[in-house]
C-alpha cells in the first residue's frame, strides 16, 4: 500500500490536535494538483489547499478545515477513509477517490474498449472490496456490437454486473437502468476517452456544465478542465431523495449519492498491491488458493498449482492469468514512493 492509502490521513489529523484554532469538518468535491474545492456541509464551496509542500488529500475525502480567507481554507486534517482508490506505477501513485462503495467501469463498442484497462480496474475494486458496475454504452452502433458483447461474456460469467446502454439511442432506458445501480451510493466512473463518459455525466446530471465552469473557477483551472477528479451529487430524480427523511428524522441521516468523475486514462497502473492482494482480487483464483501444495506458491509455473490446474482444465480464463502474470511482475518492481 502506498504511503498515500497508509499514513497520511494520520499525520495530519496529528498536526490538526496540536492547533488550537477552530476547526470546521467538509468534503473534498475537487482536487487538482494541490489544490482543492471543499464544500462546506451548508453547501457552501471553499478554494482549499493542504498545509506543507505534500498533499495526500483525495476527492470524496472528509477533513477538518480553517479559515484563511472569505474564500480560502488550509486542509488540517482528515476524518477515517472506509477506502482509497488510485494507481500507481514504478515511478508515481495517482490518488482518484476516497470512500467509494462502486466503482463505475464506462466501455463502449466504438472505439474499442481495453480489456487490459478492464481487467485492472476490477482487480482494484476487488483489492478494496469495492463493487464494480461495468457498462457497455453505444450499443447503438451495431457494427462491433456483437464482438464487444464476446469480449464481457467472460467478466458475467465471473458473476460481475454488466449493463448494456446507449446515453444518446435511448436515454430513457439508460436512466432506468441507472437509478437503481446509483441510488444512495458514492460511486466513481472510470475509462478511456471516448467512451462517453461525458454524455453519461450531462444525462444524470442537469446542469453538470455550468458546474464544472464553477470547480475549474475556483480552481483557476478552467483550461484544464478535463484533467481533474470531481465530485457531484446526484439529483433526487436519479437518487431517489428527498427533504427529509421518514418520521421526520435528521434529513442528513440519510447519505445523497455521489458520482466521481475522473480524466480518461489509457493505462491503470497497480504496482502498489501486494502478491498476496493481488491473487485474492481475482474472484476465480480463492478457492484454488487451498489446493496448491506449497503455501508460497506464486501460481505462475509451480507444480501442484491449485491455479494452473483449475487454467488447464477451462475453469480459469488464460486472458485473466495472463493479467496477473503482469501485475505480479509489475508489483515486484522497485517503487520510490
Amino acid at each position: 500500500m502506498s504511503r498515500a492509502g497508509r499514513s497520511g490521513p494520520q499525520r495530519a489529523a496529528s498536526a490538526a490536535k496540536g492547533n488550537g484554532a477552530a476547526a470546521e469538518e467538509a468534503l473534498i468535491v475537487a482536487a487538482h494538483g494541490r489544490h482543492y474545492v471543499i464544500e462546506l456541509d451548508d453547501g457552501s464551496r471553499l478554494h482549499g489547499f493542504p498545509r506543507g509542500k505534500r498533499s495526500e488529500c483525495a476527492v470524496g475525502d472528509r477533513v477538518t478545515i480553517e479559515r484563511a480567507a472569505a474564500d480560502q481554507c488550509v486542509i488540517t486534517g482528515f476524518k477515517p477513509r472506509k477506502n482509497l482508490l488510485h494507481r500507481s506505477d514504478q515511478f508515481k501513485s495517482k490518488l482518484l477517490a476516497a470512500n467509494i462503495d462502486q466503482v463505475v467501469i464506462v466501455l463502449a463498442t466504438e472505439p474499442g474498449f481495453s480489456e487490459d484497462l478492464l481487467g485492472r480496474a476490477l482487480v482494484s475494486a476487488e483489492a478494496l472490496g469495492i463493487r464494480p458496475l461495468i457498462i457497455l454504452n453505444k450499443i447503438d452502433l451495431t457494427e462491433r456490437l456483437e464482438e464487444a458483447r464476446g469480449r464481457l461474456e467472460l467478466y458475467r460469467a465471473l458473476g460481475y454486473e454488466t449493463l448494456f446502454l446507449s446515453v444518446h439511442g435511448s436515454p430513457d432506458d439508460t436512466l432506468a437502468q441507472l437509478r437503481p445501480q446509483l441510488a444512495h451510493r458514492s460511486s466513481i466512473l472510470i475509462g478511456q476517452s471516448g467512451m462517453g463518459k461525458s454524455s453519461l455525466l450531462n444525462l444524470l446530471i442537469p446542469g453538470v456544465e455550468a458546474q464544472t465552469r464553477e470547480i475549474s473557477a475556483k480552481l483557476d483551472s478552467g483550461k484544464h478542465t478535463t484533467t481533474f477528479t470531481r465530485l457531484y451529487h446526484l439529483p433526487a430524480s436519479v437518487d431517489g431523495a428527498t427533504a427529509g427523511v421518514e418520521g421526520g428524522a435528521d434529513p442528513h441521516a440519510r447519505q445523497r449519492g455521489c458520482l466521481i468523475d475522473s480524466p480518461g486514462f489509457q493505462e491503470f497502473g497497480l504496482h502498489h498491491l501486494s502478491e498476496g492482494m493481488l491473487e485474492r482480487a481475482f474472484p476465480e483464483f480463492r478457492p484454488r488458493l487451498t489446493e496448491c501444495r506449497f503455501y508460497n506458491c506464486h501460481h505462475i509455473n509451480e507444480p501442484g498449482c491449485g491455479v494452473l490446474a483449475a487454467m488447464k482444465d477451462g475453469a480459469i480464463s488464460e486472458r485473466r492469468h495472463q493479467l496477473y502474470t503482469q501485475l505480479l511482475h509489475e508489483s515486484r518492481q522497485q517503487k520510490p514512493w
